[in-house]
Order: C-alpha cells, then sequence, then structure tokens
C-alpha cells in the first residue's frame, strides 16, 4: 500500500493573496467585499472593500481611499464621524469613479513601512484584477486624509519605485504600484518639522517608526513624503485646515514649496477656520474640488 505523503507547509516567504471574492449588487452599484489582497505571516490579513457603478459602460477610474487614525486605529468601513457629512464616498459613485477602501497595519502591530507595503499591496492587487472588477488600470488615484494622507502622499512619490523598503513584498508582485493622481488632506509631510508633542516618545509619530523622532532622523527621514519629492510626481492635490491643531498646516506648505520648486504638478488650498478634518468649514466644497481635480486629472 502505498501512502500519500502529506502536502508541504506554505513557504512564510511566498506572498500571499486571494482572487477577488464574488461580486455582490445592490441597487445602482456592484461591490466586492473583504477581499484580501495579501496575507503577511503573523498577522491580520489586508484587505480591500471595491465598490464601482453596476452600469458602468466600460473600465471605470478608480480612487483609492486611505483612511485617518494617527496610523494607531481607523476603518475603511466608513469616514470619521467628522467627515461624514461630506458623503464622500456617495459623491466619488455619484461621479462615475469605482471606490476602493483599504486597510492597513497600525503602529501598534507593525512599524513603518509596513503601512505603505500594505496600501501599496493594495495598489498592485487591484490593477493585476482590474479586468476582472471593471477597472481602468492607467486611471488610478489616491485619496488620503490624515494618516492617510501621509500614506496616500508615499504611494504617489514611490510609484514602481524598486526599493523593496518602499514596494514591500507582500501580495501581488511583478505589477505596477503607481497611481497617476491623487488628493492629500492635511497630512503629515516631514516628520522632522512637526516638532512640540509630536516628538514626546508616545506621540503617533514616534510610534509609527518606533522611537522618539528627535532621536532616530534615518528612520523619520524614511518616512516623510518630502523625502520623494520628485519633478515626475503625479498631479498632487494639498488641502489643509489653516486652523488645524492636530496636523501644523505648514506641513502641506513645504510639501507643496518642495514640488513647487521641482515644477511638479502640485496644487495647495488652505481652508480659512478649519481645523483637523476641516471642522469649522463647509466640506461640500472640499469634496467638490477634489473631485474636479480627479475628473481632470484622470480623464
Amino acid at each position: 500500500m502505498t501512502v500519500a505523503s502529506a502536502p508541504l507547509p506554505p513557504d512564510p516567504a511566498e506572498p500571499r493573496h486571494q482572487r477577488p471574492p464574488a461580486p455582490v449588487t445592490d441597487g445602482d452599484v456592484v461591490s466586492w467585499r473583504n477581499a484580501v489582497v495579501a496575507e503577511v505571516p503573523g498577522f491580520r490579513p489586508l484587505t480591500l472593500d471595491l465598490t464601482r457603478p453596476a452600469r458602468a459602460t466600460g473600465p471605470s477610474p478608480l480612487i483609492i481611499w486611505v483612511h485617518g487614525g494617527a496610523w494607531l486605529f481607523g476603518s475603511n468601513k466608513h469616514e470619521s464621524p467628522q467627515l461624514a457629512p461630506g458623503r464622500i464616498a456617495e459623491r466619488i459613485l455619484d461621479a462615475g469613479f469605482a471606490l476602493a477602501r483599504v486597510t492597513y497595519r497600525f503602529s501598534g502591530e507593525a512599524r513603518f513601512p509596513a503601512q505603505l507595503h500594505d496600501v501599496k499591496a493594495a495598489v498592485r492587487w487591484l490593477r493585476k484584477y482590474a479586468a476582472e472588477l471593471g477597472l481602468d488600470p492607467s486611471r488610478f488615484g489616491v485619496w488620503g486624509e490624515s494618516a492617510g494622507g501621509h500614506l496616500a502622499s508615499l504611494v504617489a512619490l514611490t510609484g514602481d519605485d524598486p526599493d523593496p523598503v518602499l514596494a514591500g513584498r507582500d501580495g501581488v508582485r511583478g505589477v505596477s504600484d503607481a497611481v497617476q493622481s491623487a488628493v492629500v488632506w492635511y497630512g503629515p509631510a516631514n516628520l522632522a518639522t512637526m516638532r512640540g508633542s509630536h516628538n514626546d516618545p508616545d506621540s503617533p509619530e514616534s510610534q509609527l517608526i518606533g522611537g522618539p523622532v528627535p532621536d532616530l532622523p534615518t528612520e523619520a527621514a524614511v518616512a516623510s513624503p518630502v523625502t520623494y519629492v520628485t519633478p515626475d510626481a503625479p498631479p498632487v492635490l494639498l488641502v489643509h485646515g489653516i486652523d488645524d491643531r492636530v496636523v501644523p498646516a505648514s506641513q502641506s506648505e513645504e510639501l507643496h514649496d518642495r514640488l513647487a520648486a521641482l515644477s511638479g504638478p502640485v496644487s495647495l488650498r488652505l481652508v480659512p477656520g478649519a481645523d483637523h478634518c476641516f471642522v469649522g468649514a463647509d466640506l461640500d466644497p472640499l469634496v467638490s474640488e477634489a473631485l474636479r481635480h480627479f475628473e481632470a486629472t484622470l480623464s
């Protein structure tokens, strides 16, 4: 009698992901929920939710939403309470875009650059399966707020960088992780110039890189979007509240000025009277401005 040998255990070094789950149609939209874009050994699966108009006549341009939460918390299932009145997801779909809401590991789970690796893994997964999902792989935009804005900036500025320190090795490989447009709402741009309480050992920035920012200048630079400024960046719209008491508006100003100095395609809007999450300002025109940016740059 021949005894079948036991299957070999999976190689932990082999990148893993899953094909798109079955879509669900609900009225005017079709969705893929909790799609697993990467399975990193020792961590929870990295997932995304994708929704696109059901009656699209061709491949849809895509907006990838990256939520905030100080790299410590947050959800891809909904916007923060402060942003909920903006009906961002609804308006993205109404404008004819598909919407992917991605997840990433928090700083309590893994230090930077794990968070960037996770978002890039989502970009590659979406591009690999673009035809099956009804997406146009040449028209990907990223939109992030706060910590998600920081990650959106990094994705936009480091597209197809061959350095595995930035790209990561999780999930789909051999597919572009570049995006063609970005909107960044009140995102940190340079950890070294945040200063004040941001330098405390327990600050979100310090927890992100594994120690106090002043003590880890190399790690802080690697985690700062300004490090990767290039004239070849995709079009970027930066929006920041002038009265932001969490992430100073000077962060967006610094990133804007560095890109503009290299003739990079960048625009900056400073919102009077707006605190973090644009508290104190009308969200409607800010969402409209972001959608106009994507309509102009992903056409």
